[in-house]
């Protein structure tokens, strides 16, 4: 085909394009689009017919009709009028999944989250004395009670809270770390990085894989504003190591009129070792050892929401919740609401374990995991089974969130094979379900970890299997 013939080819299948009126008059007359504001029908019909434009002048050759041109034009709208952020099924084995939001909330916290939402709320507002009231009020007595801290202040993520202590206690002065605990984060945020942007100076001590007291003792000067502990929570360093424990560190600090601040990272209130996990340093064994300031996460191993929480003494929460980049970096009611009725399950450890998702995907037993798959197996409509292979599989399940790197979780799940397209077709197509499911592709299979996927979700698991084999 000579280039003039493929011009009027091209001529062609452009001329099949609907204009944008005859668009909006097919869209408004379904069911489908018909309740999408007029203004965005335009708009997404506009994105279609350009990118269609392009297609066509790239190549493309299949488009045989007008009324195939506004079927897809329906598919498109219906997309991409989809809310951006949707609840999605984690069937990865990755219990706090960074990329699809990290602890999920138990549905009693969402249910109070939406009474909120709806209205007014006390968030500065004393209703004993009727003046204005601190936000952090709200958290702040429940903090202490259950860690057993003097003061505490909530910021909106735990790299936050560590700029913010740095910021207030060290600016323009020297911080103390060990050359082993210089971590980086998910997003590549290192703790250098941060330390520097604080204004705070950075003294590294020891080597990567051993640290003496005496490596503190002899960087301490006048200079120094404060010793720092970063907890490795995304990481070990195993074989010839050594690290100086911490009471030992808080005893120099002190020895020193020196503050020591931890970042425990995950934020860990409960023994992890009492459920068969490895043990993970928690903030009120951090607190007893005379620590004078922690910072960690709310939405890692607490199971809460996004938020950085400082606890600690008075004098020090005091002086850092009086930094102006306070009020740039604090919460609002709805990360407030949520962190309070977590905490609110940890005065009853029983309560904690049962009720909030991330420790129950944590501690839920192996057997149980087992069971679960198997009777999703055996309830799985015929058509499913006929259209895709579902195999029963052992697994093995991850804490995530740079919690717990070492800790193996035996889990179960299951292997599917689909028989009328590929497994990467299937993966892509249940992505794209109206309840998206996300699995991980191995041996030519999509695998499924149902450690990671709740018993009530599994019906809204059926059902986008079925959707995205196109069965009935």
């Amino acid at each position: 085909m000579n280039h003039t013939e493929t011009k009027a080819g091209e001529q062609g299948l452009l001329r099949l394009l609907p204009s944008v009126r005859l668009c909006l008059q097919f869209l408004a007359g379904s069911p489908d689009t018909g309740a999408i504001p007029p203004a965005r029908l335009a708009h997404a019909s506009r994105l279609f017919l350009d990118g269609l434009r392009e297609q066509v002048q790239a190549g493309r050759t299949d488009i045989l009709s007008r009324e195939q041109v506004l079927s897809e034009l329906q598919v498109f709208v219906r997309t991409y009028h989809r809310p951006s952020l949707r609840r999605v099924i984690n069937g990865t084995g990755v219990i706090i999944h960074t990329n699809m939001g990290r602890s999920p909330l138990a549905p009693a916290i969402a249910e109070e989250l939406a009474r909120l939402a709806a209205g007014y709320a006390n968030l500065e507002l004393d209703l004993e004395t009727g003046r204005r009231g601190l936000r952090y009020s709200h958290v702040a007595g429940i903090l202490q009670e259950i860690t057993g801290a003097e003061a505490a202040l909530v910021v909106n993520n735990n790299a936050a809270a560590v700029l913010l202590a740095l910021d207030t206690l060290a600016r323009n002065r020297e911080v103390v770390v060990s050359r082993g605990q210089l971590v980086e984060i998910g997003g590549s945020f290192r703790i250098p990085d941060v330390m520097a942007k604080s204004g705070a100076r950075l003294v590294e001590v020891g080597t990567t894989n051993r640290t003496h007291a005496a490596d503190y003792e002899a960087a301490i000067g006048p200079d120094t504003a404060l010793l720092l502990k970063v907890h490795t929570s995304n990481y070990r360093i195993l074989g010839f190591t050594s690290e100086v424990p911490l009471p030992d560190l808080v005893a120099l600090g002190h020895k020193h009129g020196i503050p020591v601040l931890e970042d425990l990272g995950s934020g860990c209130l409960v023994d992890l070792s009492r459920l068969g996990l490895q043990p993970e340093p928690s903030v009120q064994e951090a607190l007893a050892a005379g620590l004078d300031l922690a910072c960690f996460s709310g939405d890692k191993l607490l199971g809460g929401p996004q938020a950085g929480i400082l606890v600690g003494r008075v004098a020090l929460i005091e002086q850092i919740r009086r930094n102006p980049l306070t009020r740039a970096l604090r919460i609002d009611k709805l990360t407030l609401a949520a962190l309070e009725a977590v905490l609110r399950l940890y005065l009853d450890e029983q309560s904690a374990l049962a009720e909030i998702p991330t420790l129950r995907m944590l501690a839920e037993p192996e057997a149980s995991v087992r069971k679960r798959a198997q009777h999703f197996l055996d309830a799985a409509p015929a058509a499913l089974s006929a259209a895709c292979q579902l195999e029963l599989c052992a697994m093995q399940a991850q804490a995530g969130g740079g919690s717990l790197p070492a800790q193996h979780l035996p889990s179960w799940g299951l292997a599917l094979r689909p028989k009328s397209m590929s497994a990467q077709e299937l993966e892509l197509r249940l992505r794209r379900t109206p309840v998206p499911v996300i699995g991980r592709m191995e041996h030519d299979a999509l695998y499924l970890d149902m450690r990671t996927i709740a018993q009530e979700e599994e019906p809204l698991l059926a059902h986008s299997l079925q959707h995205a084999l196109a069965l009935p």
